[in-house]
């Protein structure tokens, strides 16, 4: 069964889209996007339909589109659940990330607009005021803006559109360490190092900026990952004496 708080709060089903297909399934998108329902939750045509306020038959066209984008898995006598990913999937996925926004920051320092630093600036500034106070959300608030500013800064609609097929937002939601320290070490100064490529207009530099500081949730991933496994096969009665 679909099983969600606060649901109002991140998903916006409003009359914008042209059809109900396309409000049920942005705002499904949406939902998967936000983090709020764990790997593996089963989701029910009844209780998607209510949702939303469509019909099965629509909601049935909708979960297809998402199973064959990858949001969501379908499989027999299991129904259709919120996608799980494996180490090796979510490397390649945070490989993928790395790759297509360091180029997108590239074409930022290339093309962004004095309103649009101005921005990066204003949002960089807020991230450090979060910092400075604990605010952890609002710092991850702030973190997410950032890059989507950056992304929208670089003006450059095809590797935008790659960029939003990835995953990513689903990977992290499985495997981020909730316990280790937020922000992480290093993070905001990262931040500082892409802006500034950016305002100098220097898109080598905005590149390796972004590659160092998008490598690092990948590396964290995997020692992450190499912890996990060591706990497993320590549990195990072979590996106790």
């Amino acid at each position: 069964m679909v099983e969600i708080s606060g649901y109002d709060d991140v998903v916006d089903v409003g009359s914008t889209s042209p059809t109900r297909h396309s409000q049920a399934y942005e705002g499904l998108r949406t939902l998967l996007l936000s983090g709020s329902m764990a790997p593996g939750t089963r989701l029910t045509e009844a209780d998607l339909t209510r949702m939303f306020n469509v019909s099965r038959s629509t909601m049935r066209a909708v979960l297809v589109r998402l199973t064959q984008e990858g949001y969501v898995t379908s499989e027999v006598n299991r129904g259709v659940r919120t996608r799980s990913f494996s180490v090796e999937e979510a490397a390649d996925i945070l490989e993928a990330r790395e790759t297509l926004e360091s180029a997108l920051a590239g074409k930022a320092a290339e093309r962004a607009t004095a309103e649009e630093i101005r921005e990066l600036r204003r949002t960089l500034e807020a991230m450090e005021d979060c910092k400075s106070r604990g605010d952890q959300a609002g710092y991850s608030q702030g973190n997410r803006r950032f890059h989507q500013q950056v992304k929208e800064a670089s003006h450059q609609q095809t590797l935008a559109r790659a960029y939003d097929t990835l995953l990513y937002p689903l990977v992290m939601r499985q495997y981020r360490n909730v316990s280790a320290q937020h922000p992480r070490a290093g993070s905001l100064e990262e931040h500082q190092a892409i802006l500034l490529a950016i305002v100098t207009r220097n898109p080598e530099a905005a590149v390796a900026a972004m590659r160092h500081h998008v490598a690092s949730a990948r590396q964290a991933l995997m020692l992450r990952s190499a912890r996990d496994e060591h706990t497993e096969l320590s549990a195990r009665p072979e590996f106790l004496s």
